[in-house]
């Protein structure tokens, strides 16, 4: 049976007023995310991307930087995240022609004593937002949407999966 979602809002303290986590006596442990998201265009802009001479670069490539970069900023931009040491950060773009889309799949990792979807959800975000910079001179009507979490395995939650979708 897998475990029971947490159904109370840890930010907040007994007055309601929002803290940071105490996470100090937590128990260091592997911990991984995949998260993963979409970003739809137009089939021209699509053919650019995967033609690789889009004049303002690889943008598959910047966007997997992008995407790193992100992971590593998480605790900045996120005003209740802690700042964890990732181990990993692995970025994977696949094209969809039927529907005319990049799918974006981040795999975080690390060894902490709190877990890392935020840093997976970060990544995936700045990733897509990259191909619509990029991309916006010739398609702004391009679509993110889709993105969530698919898995988080370690802590003391457990691993957790999402349902394959029908």
């Amino acid at each position: 049976m897998p475990p029971k979602e947490n159904t109370e809002l840890t930010h907040f303290n007994t007055e309601g007023q929002v803290h940071m986590v105490d996470v100090g006596d937590k128990a260091i442990t592997a911990r991984i995310a995949i998260a993963r998201g979409q970003i739809s265009m137009l089939p021209d802009t699509l053919t650019k991307i995967k033609a690789g001479d889009h004049k303002k670069g690889d943008v598959l490539t910047i966007s997997r930087i992008a995407a790193i970069m992100a992971a590593k900023k998480t605790a900045e931009i996120i005003p209740l995240c802690h700042p964890i040491m990732l181990t990993k950060v692995s970025v994977e773009f696949e094209i969809d022609d039927t529907q005319s889309a990049v799918i974006c799949t981040v795999t975080t990792h690390t060894k902490e004593r709190t877990g890392i979807e935020m840093e997976a959800l970060m990544a995936v975000n700045a990733g897509l937002l990259t191909i619509y910079d990029m991309c916006k001179a010739v398609d702004r009507g391009m679509e993110i949407n889709g993105v969530h979490i698919l898995k988080k395995a370690g802590g003391k939650s457990g691993d957790w999966e999402r349902e394959p979708q029908p």
